[in-house]
């Protein structure tokens, strides 16, 4: 294929993504197939001579679109969302296009630029402080990460990185146990071990009890561990529970540990004040990550952090050998130094495009809706002869399950999810199996979100 062939095959490539789109109420949001079934349908071994683009096309429209989970589609309630604007897919057609490896300004002053540009715009819209500086990660995972690497290193006093771990103290971590799991993984990936991840107890709302906290410091500092960070949350995937941010950061304070924030999803519903009360006291963090791919509408992936302060990130994952030194500038920011891959792509092209387009007011509405028609089917659910809401709407996130106990709660959620009209996950909150409903597809409607209560009529 040439560019001449490429721009034959991209105007087809839009009309089906528009058919596609226009037809995903008419499919089953899951695909109904068991595992290998798409494999069996592939040869053993690349072909060894060209094949026909019609051919390849042919075996794509064949295969693909009825084998997948369809994230887009207006009736996924499952996980939380990974949503796709238009705009923002139009943007993504430009970044792959220029195919630019934007790792340094000088490989990419466009990318570098808007990046900063669209730091100070979400901050802004997040009533976030002018202090705060950003970047974009693919995933909030990987923001995670960034930070636990920040707070290792600066409890080893900046050592770890070139000493290894090796005789270095034993460091501790502090999350709750609604915190996700990429919390543990950081933990690992970081060196410092999960056992070392203390889960701190919660209290009745589900947020990580300041007091526990201190407690939990405290006897650490006194057996000879060293804290080195503590992690919140705010709307945890599970239930969507959230921690006391101010209390839990003014312990951290006190003992001159840092904080990270996770608020993957419900970051995004910062943009609206009346939501702020959640993470109230955030302004006291170190380091806070929100998915923009989550819910308001940037096509997957774009996560961003914030730094109280970059200089300790970039002290801590920033290399410049010669090859990466820009000759003869001086004070330009190469985002490479901000997170663990060296290589980047245009994210902060979809947000431009995204903000301008539907701006702060469109994606506001959108949250809005979501929120309240979340709670709209939550209190139709509770209506439901043998149905039980077990954690009320956090934002557009609630659980529900039946009386009948856990084993006629899973073979509901089996019953509804092979039914195809809607997808719903699982979840277990203390000890009970739960199914989800999280309400945020960008295109969805309130008839879709209350399709949920109908299929569950129907199952019942």
């Amino acid at each position: 294929m040439n560019h001449d062939d490429l721009r034959i095959w991209s105007r087809r490539a839009a009309d089906w993504a528009h058919d596609y789109h226009a037809g995903l109420r008419q499919r089953p949001v899951r695909a109904p197939l068991t595992p290998g079934a798409v494999a069996a349908r592939l040869p053993e071994a690349a072909p060894e001579t060209p094949e026909p683009m019609e051919t390849i096309w042919a075996d794509f429209e064949a295969i693909v679109p009825d084998a997948m989970t369809h994230w887009q589609h207006p009736r996924f309630f499952g996980y939380f969302p990974a949503n796709a604007a238009p705009v923002s897919m139009l943007a993504e057609q430009l970044a792959n296009a220029m195919a630019a490896q934007c790792m340094l300004w000088q490989t990419s002053p466009a990318a570098t630029e808007i990046e900063q540009v669209m730091m100070r715009w979400l901050r802004g819209a997040l009533g976030l402080p002018e202090r705060f500086a950003g970047t974009i990660h693919d995933s909030a995972t990987s923001a995670t990460l960034s930070a636990i690497l920040t707070m290792r290193e600066r409890a080893l006093d900046w050592a770890s990185n070139a000493a290894g771990l090796s005789g270095a103290p034993v460091l501790r971590l502090y999350a709750s146990a609604q915190s996700h799991s990429s919390v543990d993984k950081g933990a690992r990936i970081a060196g410092l071990g999960q056992d070392n991840l203390v889960k701190v107890p919660t209290d009745a709302g589900l947020s990580m009890d300041p007091a526990a906290l201190e407690e939990a410091i405290a006897a650490d500092i006194a057996a000879g561990r060293r804290p080195a960070g503590v992690i919140l949350c705010v709307g945890g995937t599970s239930v969507g529970a959230s921690d006391r941010v101010a209390a839990c950061i003014a312990v951290a304070r006190s003992h001159d540990i840092p904080v990270h924030v996770d608020a993957a999803w419900a970051g995004s519903a910062m943009i609206c004040p009346e939501f702020r009360d959640l993470w109230a006291g955030v302004e006291g963090a170190d380091s806070i990550v929100f998915n923009p791919h989550k819910w308001l509408g940037a096509q997957f992936d774009c996560s961003v952090q914030f730094l109280a302060d970059p200089r300790d990130q970039v002290r801590t994952l920033g290399l410049r050998p010669d090859y990466l030194q820009t000759l003869g500038t001086d004070g330009v920011t190469d985002f490479n130094e901000w997170t663990v891959p060296l290589g980047r792509r245009f994210r902060a092209l979809k947000l431009w495009f995204l903000l301008r387009a539907h701006g702060l007011e469109g994606l506001r509405g959108r949250i809005r809706d979501h929120v309240r028609w979340a709670g709209e089917l939550a209190e139709e659910i509770a209506r439901l002869d043998g149905v039980e809401i077990v954690t009320p709407p956090a934002l557009s996130l609630f659980t529900f399950a039946l009386k009948a106990g856990d084993a006629a709660t899973e073979a509901l959620l089996r019953r509804i999810n092979d039914d195809g009209r809607v997808y719903l996950t699982q979840t277990r909150h203390k000890g009970r199996f739960v199914i989800r409903v999280q309400v945020g597809q960008f295109d969805c409607t309130r008839d879709d979100v209350m399709t949920v209560a109908q299929v569950l009529r129907d199952l019942l």
